[in-house]
């Protein structure tokens, strides 16, 4: 794969990078996972996992590494990788995000697996945990997933210590997530430019399910931030996991490009001008394999209408995906 910048952060990543949020944690929010990971769970069995992911991917020549505090044992799995493999910060960009904190305890069952906490105790004890683990690794920090109901575009105090950090080297970003995601990232954008926030990246959810945040992304690309794309599987809903119309939809085109049925969902993402990086969600590293043949697919103009009628309602598509199981 090819580098490109991400916007004008001056961070160089590739057109897709890997998001460790199924591979640091022992439950995740994903189709088909039970089938995918197995049943070894165990936080060896997982960092192994975990490790040997991470060296297909940096084989294939993915450089974009995605973590998270609420990631379980991701950030920490991730340093233990860097570290075995003795690599220089920059042979790799970092992202990872604070404003949630994993609680489910390491367990399946647990009744909460992550808790909100967009605050400025919970960003300064958050940074300082993040830079302890990945040190100079450590390239961007985002909000995860700010909402306007947060209040947190809001907040001077976290805004002036954001800002704190970009002066001290990090690119600062955030997510986002829910029907609402253009509304935050126009508001983001908006700050930015009267020079009230840091932002210079976003990371949001687009899929050919729930597409309704590209014109603002593409908006923002045009100001010069970095764009991330995540979800582009839809946790497994457009995967041989998944089920109905767009599935059957997907596997004819794939079919006609020889790739997985997730190479296409991840080449639609990338068929976008504004989109610098799409993630991998892989847990093993034959569905990397698959989802690296993404950017190769040459998708036709009518392929793309096609796929883009498969496009639902926003608030039908976060509903059903408050339904999905923890497995």
């Amino acid at each position: 794969m090819q580098p490109r910048p991400l916007g004008a952060t001056g961070l160089g990543v590739t057109p897709v990078g890997l998001g460790l949020a199924a591979l640091g944690r022992p439950a995740y929010i994903d189709l088909g996972r039970d089938a995918d990971l197995g049943p070894a769970r165990d936080v060896e069995a997982l960092e192994r996992r975990c490790h040997q992911v991470l060296d297909a991917a940096f084989a294939a020549g993915v450089r974009y590494l995605d973590a998270a505090r609420s990631y379980g044992r991701a950030e920490e799995f991730l340093a233990s990788w860097l570290r075995s493999r003795d690599l220089d910060p920059s042979e790799v960009t970092v992202g990872s995000k604070w404003g949630y904190s994993y609680v489910g305890d390491w367990r399946m069952d647990a009744d909460t697996h992550e808790v909100k906490d967009h605050s400025l105790p919970a960003l300064t004890r958050q940074a300082a945990e993040s830079r302890s683990l990945l040190g100079d690794h450590l390239d961007l920090y985002q909000i995860h997933s700010a909402t306007l109901d947060s209040g947190v575009l809001e907040d001077r105090p976290v805004l002036d210590e954001l800002g704190r950090l970009r002066d001290q080297g990090l690119a600062i970003g955030m997510s986002s997530s829910g029907p609402a995601q253009a509304a935050t990232i126009r508001r983001a954008l908006e700050l930015t430019s009267a020079g009230k926030a840091p932002f210079a990246c976003v990371q949001a959810t687009w899929n050919l399910l729930e597409p309704s945040a590209g014109p603002a992304l593409a908006e923002v690309g045009q100001a010069g931030w970095g764009v991330i794309v995540k979800e582009a599987v839809a946790n497994g809903r457009l995967t041989p996991h998944g089920r109905g119309p767009a599935t059957q939809v997907l596997a004819r085109i794939a079919a006609t490009h020889d790739v997985g049925v997730d190479a296409v969902a991840l080449a639609v993402v990338l068929a976008n001008p504004w989109a610098d990086v799409v993630l991998s969600g892989a847990v093993t590293p034959a569905q990397l394999e698959s989802n690296l043949a993404a950017p190769h697919v040459e998708l036709h103009a009518t392929e793309l209408e096609e796929l883009a009628a498969l496009a639902e309602p926003p608030d039908r598509y976060w509903r059903h995906r408050a339904t999905l199981t923890w497995s």
